[in-house]
Order: C-alpha cells, then sequence, then structure tokens
C-alpha cells in the first residue's frame, strides 16, 4: 500500500539525487550513498541542471518564453556540447559510485534551465519519493548561499533532504 510522498512499508520508491561539481553536490552525494542502501528505493534519478550563466543572475530574470528561445538557441552550439560533456562525467562518476555500493535501477538525467525549477519538474516527471540536495550551492555571495536549495524545499510536493 502506498504511502504519503510515495513511501511504501518504510521504503522510498525513488530518490532524485540533484548533483552538480560543487563541494554541497559533493556532500549530498556521500549522505545519499550511505543512506540509500538502507532505504531500498526502487531507483535512484541521478539530475544535474545546466544553468543558462555561470555566477550572473540571466536565467532568474528571464520568463519562460525567454528561457524556451535561448535553449533552442544554444542546442548544437559547442558552449552546450561542453556543457554536455561536463554533465555526462559527472553523472557517470555518481553512478558508478552508487553501482559499487551496490544500488541498482540508476538513471541519470541532464536538464538545462533554472535549477530549482528543473529539479521539481524532475521529481514529478519520475514520481520521485524524495529529493536529496546539498544546503549549499555555487554562489559565494551570503545573500544567495542556499538559494536554490530553499527554493527546493520551500515549494517541493515530497520530503527534502537538505545535506551541509
Amino acid at each position: 500500500m502506498s504511502g504519503r510522498n510515495g513511501n511504501r512499508g518504510g521504503s522510498v520508491k525513488k530518490i532524485l539525487l540533484a548533483v552538480d561539481d560543487t563541494k554541497g553536490a559533493h556532500s549530498a552525494f556521500s549522505f545519499c550513498s550511505d543512506i540509500c542502501p538502507g532505504l531500498h528505493p526502487e531507483g535512484v534519478v541521478l539530475l544535474f541542471v545546466e544553468r543558462f550563466e555561470g555566477k550572473s543572475l540571466i536565467a532568474e530574470m528571464l520568463g519562460d518564453a525567454e528561457a524556451s528561445t535561448l535553449r533552442d538557441a544554444l542546442q548544437g552550439s559547442e558552449y552546450k556540447a561542453t556543457l554536455d560533456r561536463k554533465a555526462s562525467a559527472i553523472l557517470d562518476h555518481y553512478r558508478k559510485a552508487l553501482e559499487e555500493k551496490g544500488l541498482t535501477g540508476i538513471k541519470t538525467i541532464v536538464k538545462f534551465g533554472h535549477p530549482a525549477d528543473e529539479i521539481l519538474n524532475t521529481a514529478r516527471e519520475e514520481n520521485a519519493g524524495m529529493i536529496v540536495i546539498g544546503s549549499r550551492g555555487r554562489r559565494t555571495s551570503h545573500l544567495f548561499m542556499g538559494s536554490i536549495s530553499r527554493e527546493v524545499a520551500n515549494r517541493s510536493e515530497v520530503p527534502v533532504l537538505l545535506v551541509k
């Protein structure tokens, strides 16, 4: 019998783990790889979200139409190809580490856009019962530290585990 938030008798249906190349994501991964085997998930979804920009606020300022236009314009570009190679390398690293822990049913996904939106959309699409994310990201400004994880935690329909 399925319970609230995708839980079934103490196990989690699927765990969505948002990863990138930050210290926060590595901490979240380390914690998740230790607890996942005990949760007996049906699957683990590793998600890497490619941002539109480096450290600027451009992505946050774009509306849906503008974001879609930018995504379309970048398709096939060298910039996008470089991002894809980086994402694949990071996802492969984390996938192999989970497999070494004995986990199966690992799916890797790359999305392009605003990280919080893409994490939440993917959690819905994949029917995740839990989201695991690092509490700190790329930004060094105190004002923005943890803004993505806070947004995910505030808007999520399923439990969110924030890892320091």
